[in-house]
């Protein structure tokens, strides 16, 4: 459990309960989803969602802004979007003969990249350089982004022509990679009879401000976690780059490139966050392992021969955990 110095009023535990309680009155069945875009939010770090289309990825997105009461924008990334549509851009003003700064999207809390792969490389560039730097620059000013500010991008499986992949050193960037699944039969049965009614009206009540945001987010920075699990995370991230040397030579000649230092400060940020999220003020090696997956697996390229063997990431980072011991 927490301790009394952590734990402090207001009780963020019982607020955090109730986001996921007002989140399921509109979403059914993505309580997975919606923990994780709270662990990107609560530590500071972009999600990647992936998923087939119509499994709510931009309804939860939004419905979590309204929990949240944080400003949201919707971007649609398409083939003719220039990134003076997302950061903005100076306009002329004929009144006053001056030019003017026309913020964009990207001056929000929460900004939802639908369907980030189908925009060219200059525009996902200007979305993940404000990822990195939080800041803007329009003409010769540069404008900070308001704080918290958290980039939540889908991607389309499905359709790939006419798409724009990211790359890797871009992919990077995001905290996570959550795969959206389908729906359970009994939760699928709840979201036709609920939709299905045309007099359907999905309210939901704000819950947590952008003081409670950071005061969640301090208290994950004092979540503790021992120095043997820190050393268990650079394990876990070297065996990514070098599987030979942790007993598994056979994924040696599939790996192209490993993880990235990123990967191990997600790693300790995601831990943290999920022990919080569970009331303890510890992380146990449990804790790794449930976002292992999520932070790895779009940070590791495989080579063409992998795809051809039919070797997946998730085959690769199961083995992976299931072989690095914890000294």
């Amino acid at each position: 459990m927490l301790s009394p110095e952590t734990a402090s009023i207001p009780d963020y535990q019982q607020k955090i309960k109730q986001v996921f309680a007002e989140v399921g009155k509109v979403v059914v069945g993505q309580h997975y989803m919606v923990g994780r875009l709270l662990i990107g939010l609560f530590t500071g770090g972009h999600i990647l969602l992936e998923g087939v289309p119509g499994l709510a990825k931009t309804l939860t997105i939004s419905t979590l802004s309204k929990v949240l009461h944080l400003d949201f924008q919707r971007v649609q990334f398409t083939p003719d979007l220039l990134p003076s549509d997302l950061v903005g851009t100076m306009i002329y003003n004929q009144n006053q003969s001056v030019f003017e700064v026309k913020k964009g999207p990207i001056f929000s809390n929460l900004v939802l990249a639908d369907e980030i792969n189908r925009s060219p490389a200059k525009v996902q560039s200007a979305l993940l350089e404000a990822m990195q730097e939080k800041q803007v620059t329009i003409g010769e000013t540069t404008y900070p982004l308001d704080l918290p500010f958290l980039v939540l991008a889908t991607q389309n499986p499905v359709e790939q022509e006419g798409t724009y992949p990211l790359p890797e050193a871009q992919v990077d960037r995001f905290m996570m990679k959550v795969f959206v699944d389908y729906l359970k039969k009994t939760d699928e049965l709840e979201v036709m009879r609920r939709m299905a009614n045309m007099s359907y009206v999905g309210e939901v009540n704000p819950i947590l401000t952008k003081e409670d945001i950071f005061g969640i987010r301090q208290q994950i920075n004092q979540v503790q976690i021992s120095e043997t699990l820190e050393k268990y995370i650079i394990e876990l991230v070297f065996a990514t780059r070098k599987p030979a040397d942790y007993d598994l030579p056979q994924f040696q000649q599939y790996v192209q490139f490993g993880v990235s230092p990123r990967a191990s400060i997600a790693l300790h940020r995601a831990a943290k966050a999920v022990a919080y999220f569970d009331e303890r003020d510890y992380v146990l090696p449990e804790d790794i392992k449930d976002v292992a997956t999520d932070v790895l697996n779009h940070r590791i390229l495989l080579t063409y021969e992998a795809e051809a063997d039919g070797i997946r990431t998730q085959e690769f980072i199961e083995a992976i955990l299931g072989k690095v011991p914890i000294s």
